[in-house]
């Protein structure tokens, strides 16, 4: 097996090659990548393999390779308040990151076959709410997940900003996941062996770009043999917030402000990320590359700029200068959760404080 980027020590060393591959190519999609540790979503016993551009299954659960899932978000050109439906939710991994983009005001949704793999995600979803410092950074979009057949969704459901579908779509259910659709939105799934993008934009207009060659093991058709009739999946209800919730993510914001401007007026730069220490060396390669996993195929190709010059070149990575004068420091330290420490500095009754830290644990 291979990967179409070179595997990481770390979460972080992941997203670097990520980066440089230009699988990721936006800000955006990168701080959602960099906010989620992949290995949170294997298995124990599998971890050693998280950072390595592959895809992982293990019984039902299953994680597509990273470049795929970079691939994925930047098609979806998310944004804020926008509405998502996941179909084949697995694990949550895309979900959460989904979430961290479209922020208190969107909707996101899954639908995923095996009620297994729900429990899985329910899990992992709740570890990241109540333990990850990134929960704190963004405004979070928690993901709603329901069991069933994606190809057997209620006709009177709610049509979605994005959607994706991560499992093998046939010729014939294409109309099908198009009408899941609302005008202006966008598309993503693997059409024929291509990871194609479908762009709505009119009642019956429809823009196509096929981005990447890709193998994915084939949607699993409705089976109705045992009673003969189908088991429509109804999508979580789009509900409107409390106006107790309301005043929460109002509050959080405001203070999250105030943390930017008392920084701002100390240093003159706002808060800043703690500086990461790059790996030692990095391999630029082209990108060629084809990885099996059981029934399923990842295939990709995609160019690195400097190929032509710098061909299966080792390339040493610049280092800042504190770095060689501190060879014995390996990591800097952990970032503070500034707006965890405000709040519980408020001159408030502690039940609200821990409301207004969703009762995390960290």
């Amino acid at each position: 097996m291979g990967g179409a980027v070179s595997a990481g020590e770390d979460n972080d060393e992941l997203i670097d090659n990520l980066k440089e591959a230009q699988y990721i190519r936006t800000e955006l999609v990168e701080q959602a990548f960099r906010a989620i540790d992949r290995a949170d979503y294997y298995l124990e016993e599998f971890k050693d393999n998280a950072y390595k551009d592959l895809a992982w299954k293990h019984g039902n659960i299953h994680l597509s390779a990273p470049c795929i899932y970079s691939e994925v978000m930047e098609a979806l050109d998310l944004q804020p308040g926008l509405s998502f439906l996941n179909l084949g939710s697995g694990t949550g991994y895309l979900s959460s990151m989904v979430g961290l983009i479209l922020g208190p005001f969107g909707v996101n949704h899954g639908v995923e076959l095996h009620s297994d793999v729900i429990e899985y995600a329910k899990q992992k979803l709740d570890f990241f709410i109540k333990t990850s410092d990134s929960f704190d950074k963004f405004e979070f979009c928690e993901p709603s997940f329901v069991t069933g057949n994606c190809l057997e969704i209620s006709p009177d459901c709610t049509q979605y900003d994005r959607v994706y579908c991560g499992a093998g779509v046939q010729k014939e259910h294409e109309d099908y996941m198009k009408s899941l659709l609302k005008v202006g939105g966008i598309l993503v799934m693997p059409l024929e062996e291509k990871l194609t993008k479908i762009t709505r934009t009119g009642p019956s207009a429809w823009e196509t770009k096929k981005i990447l060659a890709v193998s994915f093991a084939p949607l699993i058709q409705p089976n109705h043999a045992d009673s003969g009739k189908s088991r429509l999946v109804h999508l979580p209800p789009v509900a409107v917030r409390s106006l107790q919730d309301l005043a929460r993510i109002a509050i959080r914001g405001t203070i999250k402000k105030i943390i930017h401007q008392e920084a701002m007026s100390k240093t003159g730069n706002g808060l800043k990320n703690p500086p990461r220490f790059k790996r030692r060396r990095v391999r630029r390669r082209r990108m060629e590359t084809i990885v099996f996993l059981d029934k399923e195929v990842f295939a990709s190709r995609i160019s690195n700029p400097s190929d032509d010059n710098n061909n299966s070149e080792d390339i040493d990575d610049e280092r800042p200068e504190e770095e060689e004068t501190k060879p014995s420091e390996l990591k800097p330290d952990p970032p503070v959760n500034f707006l965890r420490e405000k709040v519980l500095s408020l001159p408030l009754p502690d039940p609200l404080k821990y409301y207004l830290l969703y009762y995390r644990e960290k």
